[in-house]
This record gives C-alpha cells, structure tokens and sequence, in this order.
C-alpha cells in the first residue's frame, strides 16, 4: 500500500468510501475491503454505518493499528461540546478507543469556525482521534481553519475526479502540508463509458476506472472509492502496478472544469 504523507500522518492512498451502505452489506463490504488488502476505511456521522463499519472491522480479523479509520463530525454538532459529545457517541458506535483522522465534514457559517476547530483540535488532545482536518473547505476556509487552529490539519477531503478542476484547492493544500482526499474519485460511475480513459486504459491492460485512480494517486492524491460489489472491490486497488505518462496525464487533466462537480447541496460554501 502507498501512503499520502501530511502533516505527521500517513494516510493509506486508496481508501474505500461508505456513503450509502446501510446494515450488513455495510459490514460485509467493509469486511471484504479490509481482507483484499484495504488499510483505510471512510464514515461519517451522517452515514448511520459507523456501528457496522466498526463490525467489519472486527470481523475482518485484520489488527485495529493496521487500519486507517476517518469519521467526520455532522454540521449539527459543531457547537464545541456538542462536538465532543457527538465524536465519543462515534467511538462508542465504532467500538474504538480513537479514530485516526475526524474531519467536519462540510463548513457551516452558523456556528463560528474558531470554535468549532478548537473543539476539533481539543478532541485530538484529548486522544479521541489522532488526527484532524476538514471536508468541503474552499482555498478561503482552508487558509482560515489553518491560521486558527491549534493542532495541525492533515486534508480537505473534497469531491475530485478528471471532470472537475480542483487546482486551486489543491495548491492551498500543498502549501499547508495537507493531503488532498478525493471522494466521488470515479465521478460516481460516470467515467466508465469515458472514451479518453478507456483507450488510455486499454493501453495499460486496466479499466477507466483503474486510470481514473491512478490519475489521482500519481498527483499525490488519496482516492476513496465507494463500491458493494466485492469484484469492484479487488479492481479498485489494483492500481499499483502501472504508471500514466506525463502525455496521458496531461490529457486527462484537460477533462476537468468548474461545471464537472456531481455533489452541490444548498448548504455547500461558494465554490472556488
């Protein structure tokens, strides 16, 4: 597994992401991932699957200190101590002692960002995680959350794939030392038809999907896709082997715009 290097964390660089998987198949996908060699496991408070998630991590018999495991605090609870409360209910669900990395897990203006970063930062000096950052923050919030926070922040997680251009966000990151973590990194299946990366990838032996991936981990990003199929599973971090040259790269990159983002809810800050 190769690991993304920020801020003294290490964060495996193919992850699997868990939005929308609810109950057993949760557990059984989480399970499955772990055991085909998967070291990063995404939830969040939003997602109700932090208790089946903590069961496939049990039951996957794989060590609790091999495991990256990241949750994200919920905009409700980002009064500070309401975000303690809501980060041990996590534990509790997960049946963890701490996660590796809390994120919030999108801004909210209602609550001063101030406060709820030094909650954030508190609950890592509490040992409740072991490492903090953001969701969803702009290059504007990033500088913010960075010049207030008391402990540093290791990523923004963020939507990214070849269809949406995040250059600026990525070069407020890389002069904090913040990793990028990329969700929605196959454009929530969109690029599997995608004539550029299939041709690109029939050179290589490997999917749309396997360059998609590739295309993020050669910038340094980290990618958590999100599948419940376990053949799906064993493709998506089977993307190790190969290397996209600078052309390809290239071409890839000329996909992206500002149009290309697939999640905007109404209560998302304006976008750079």
């Amino acid at each position: 597994m190769h690991f993304v290097e920020a801020n003294g964390a290490s964060i495996p660089a193919i992850g699997l992401g868990t939005w929308e998987l609810q109950g057993r198949d949760c557990a059984r996908v989480v399970e499955q991932a772990l055991r085909l060699g998967y070291r990063h496991i995404d939830t969040a408070q939003i997602y109700e699957n932090e208790r089946e998630v903590g069961a496939g991590l049990r039951a996957s018999g794989v060590r609790r200190d091999d495991v990256f495991v990241t949750t994200k605090v919920w905009t409700t609870h980002f009064a500070p101590n309401d975000l303690e409360r809501s980060v041990k209910e996590s534990l509790s669900r997960l049946r963890l002692a701490a996660v590796d990395l809390l994120l919030l897990h999108w801004p909210n203006p209602q609550v001063p960002l101030a406060e709820t970063l030094g909650a954030l930062a508190h609950a890592r000096q509490m040992g409740l995680a072991r490492h903090i950052g953001v969701s969803n923050f702009t290059v504007a919030l990033i500088e913010e959350a960075v010049a207030t926070c008391a402990e540093p922040l290791v990523c923004d997680q963020v939507e990214y794939h070849p269809y949406l251009d995040q250059a600026k966000v990525i070069d407020a990151c890389s002069r904090h030392d913040m990793a990028v973590v990329a969700y929605s990194p196959i454009a929530k299946g969109k690029i599997k038809n995608d004539e550029v990366l299939a041709r690109i990838g029939a050179h290589h032996k490997k999917s749309a999907a396997q360059v998609c991936l590739r295309w993020l981990i050669q910038q340094n990003v980290v990618a958590i896709p999100r599948t419940s199929k376990v053949e799906r599973l064993s493709e998506n971090i089977d993307v190790f082997d190969f290397n996209l040259s600078d052309e390809e790269m290239t071409e890839i990159f000329t996909m992206g715009s500002p149009q290309g983002r697939l999640t905007n809810f109404g209560f998302a800050p304006k976008w750079d």
